[in-house]
């Protein structure tokens, strides 16, 4: 049961004559402190000032029509015209009571599912995956597992680049560099080694040597040598490099770009060795992925990469074309938009096509062939304007629809507030990084249960390792960029996964220390008190699951469940210093608490399997 959306229909329907409802409701929020109630309804005055009447007259009026029984009663007027609704214990503890044997807690399935395609993680496939695949992969898997758990019908699908032009640099190197041994040991090493030295190659060409010297090539291009000679004395940290060298390794690394180039389009066309390269490389790389998957606990319902809508990208074009929204532009194909300054580009003047080919490809498949009401993309901030443009052309081709959603986030950055990278400079990988926190979580898992045998502490430290990494993702604002430290992830306190699942282990002592039967005292359904302000705050804060998944969904926000996880965890904290559970005066008390106890690490539990973050017993 959602008690907001309860409260906010109860107030829609007492909404002041010619106000908007639907604004009114949105007005009412859940309190931010518990001595204005539980709920605050904040619309009152706007309405007052553009009528030209007094808020608190407004707001009694309200306060006199609004139904919320058996939820509360007749609510409070308070300071210039907010409305303070306090949720009767009776109901709250009732309610509480209906829980104790529900396993969605509450959560109630909408009349009309939506079909949610959820589109994350999305590597590509012949380099390892790094610290950048940890945000799209978390944040896309929780998100699916919300609207889930809210009752809708969800695709997950992972778009895999297995055909791009990294492929081609593999394919090159494959051919010029590959060491037979090397991948007869380590198929997937020997490959993403291959690729690490055609980029390697490749980059100061594209780049003009890390840009250093652009504008040294522009000054000799206009026939300016003597100034471009001084600026590359001035720029060159190397006092024995020359220009002749520059232009050496520009030179190579457009030859290598080239020659990748001519690897891909082989691919692409069909050619038979470059293809059965392919298909002999691809299993490897698959392999490699689903390793680290399967210790992320993501599964995937479709795992269609960019070779499958290989064939449909002529037609594509062609559709745009008939249609008049595609033309040709300095012989290239676009389509021009209102959302981007540039054209959106289609097909390349060599007749290629590109990511927005395939994405519209993409889109058209999706909505023909599984109906969905939303496609989520869960993709880094940087390819906003690819999104624009994307979904802008995607309407007006006639996929309008169907809500298209960029769900963007930040970049996880190092100690030193740069973009996360080893010493070396490459891109930290993403296995290396969840060996780390789990070492990092093997120390606390040492320090908090030496009791435990050394495997089932190993199992434990893959447990809180793997969610710190996750939950340290998730709590972010997807927006906001964050610095990555194993050992504040793994903190027992504060906002962490860590607390979290050790505030879980610590309800399930206490049931052991008890010897409470768990499926018994749910099946026996005690009746809950709620006699002190501690006991009633974790009771209110138990009903508001639904709610802040319901928001969740709504803005695409992870944190918001972090938030309210945070919050449930520490009011328990406060109820349980406040509260003998085991011996508390009565039995009926003990029990009453007991099951308050149960519901929040049920809670806990869910709300971090959400998060796609497992839990144990004891830590």
């Amino acid at each position: 049961m959602n008690v907001l959306e309860r409260v906010r229909t109860a107030f829609a329907a007492a909404t002041p004559e010619g106000a908007d409802s639907q604004a009114f409701a949105l007005a009412v929020r859940p309190s931010q402190d518990a001595k204005f109630g539980d709920y605050q309804a904040n619309g009152c005055m706007g309405i007052a000032k553009a009528a030209g009447k007094n808020p608190r007259e407004v707001a009694q009026d309200v306060a006199n029509r609004v139904q919320l029984e058996p939820l509360a009663g007749v609510p409070e007027i308070a300071g210039a015209g907010f409305i303070n609704v306090r949720l009767h214990e009776a109901w709250v503890a009732k309610t509480l009571g209906d829980l104790l044997n529900d396993d969605h807690l509450g959560i109630v399935s909408p009349e009309s599912p939506q079909t949610v395609v959820v589109d994350y993680s999305s590597p590509n496939v012949a380099k390892p995956m790094h610290v950048g695949h940890i945000r799209s992969t978390a944040i896309g898997e929780c998100l699916a597992r919300v609207f889930d758990a809210l009752g809708h019908k969800v695709i997950r699908d992972n778009h895999l680049g297995d055909w791009g032009s990294q492929f081609g640099m593999i394919l090159w190197g494959w051919k010029n560099h590959r060491d037979e041994a090397a991948y007869a040991a380590g198929p997937v090493s020997e490959l993403a080694r291959l690729y690490r030295l055609a980029q390697s190659i490749i980059k100061p060409g594209e780049f003009l040597h890390d840009e250093k010297y652009e504008k040294v090539f522009e000054l000799r291009k206009a026939g300016k040598v003597d100034d471009a000679d001084k600026l590359f004395q001035k720029l060159k940290s190397d006092p024995s490099e020359t220009w002749e060298q520059v232009e050496a390794i520009v030179a190579e690394g457009r030859r290598i770009a080239n020659e990748a180039r001519a690897e891909t389009a082989k691919l692409h066309s069909g050619d038979g060795e470059t293809r059965r390269l392919w298909e002999q490389f691809m299993p490897y790389c698959l392999k490699a992925l689903e390793a680290i998957y399967d210790r992320l606990g993501v599964r995937f319902d479709h795992q269609l990469g960019e070779s499958f809508y290989d064939p449909m990208l002529a037609d594509v074009v062609k559709d745009l074309r008939v249609k008049g929204l595609a033309v040709e532009s300095e012989g290239a194909t676009v389509v021009f938009t209102e959302s981007t300054k540039a054209p959106v580009l289609v097909q390349k003047r060599d007749g290629a096509f590109n990511y927005t080919t395939t994405d519209l490809a993409t889109i058209k498949y999706r909505a023909n062939e599984w109906r969905p009401d939303l496609l989520l993309y869960v993709v880094d901030h940087r390819q906003g304007d690819h999104f624009k443009g994307l979904f802008e052309v995607a309407r007006k081709w006639g996929f309008d629809n169907v809500e298209m959603e960029h769900v963007a986030f930040g970049t996880v950055l190092g100690k030193d507030k740069k973009p996360y990278k080893t010493r070396d400079g490459d891109v930290v990988g993403l296995e290396s990084l969840l060996d780390e926190a789990v070492a990092q979580a093997r120390s606390v898992v040492d320090e908090n249960s030496p009791d435990l045998d050394k495997q089932a502490r190993a199992n434990v430290a893959e447990i809180v390792g793997i969610g710190a990494i996750k939950y340290a993702d998730l709590s972010q604002n997807r927006m906001s960029d964050y610095v990555f430290d194993t050992k504040k992830m793994t903190a027992t306190n504060g906002n962490t996964g860590a607390y979290h699942q050790y505030a879980y282990a610590r309800i399930q002592s206490i049931f052991r220390k008890g010897n409470v039967d768990i499926a018994a005292l749910r099946a026996s359904r005690p009746v809950i008190t709620l006699a002190t302000p501690v006991e009633r705050a974790l009771g209110v804060a138990l009903l508001r699951l639904p709610e802040c998944l319901a928001v969740v969904a709504s803005e695409l926000k992870p944190n918001l469940l972090t938030d309210y996880l945070f919050g449930l965890a520490n009011t328990f904290s406060t109820f349980f210093d406040a509260c003998p559970v085991l011996k508390a005066e009565t039995e009926e008390l003990r029990l009453s608490r007991l099951a308050l106890a149960d519901l929040t690490a049920r809670t806990i539990r869910f709300g971090l399997n959400l998060l796609g973050i497992e839990t144990a017993d004891r830590m």
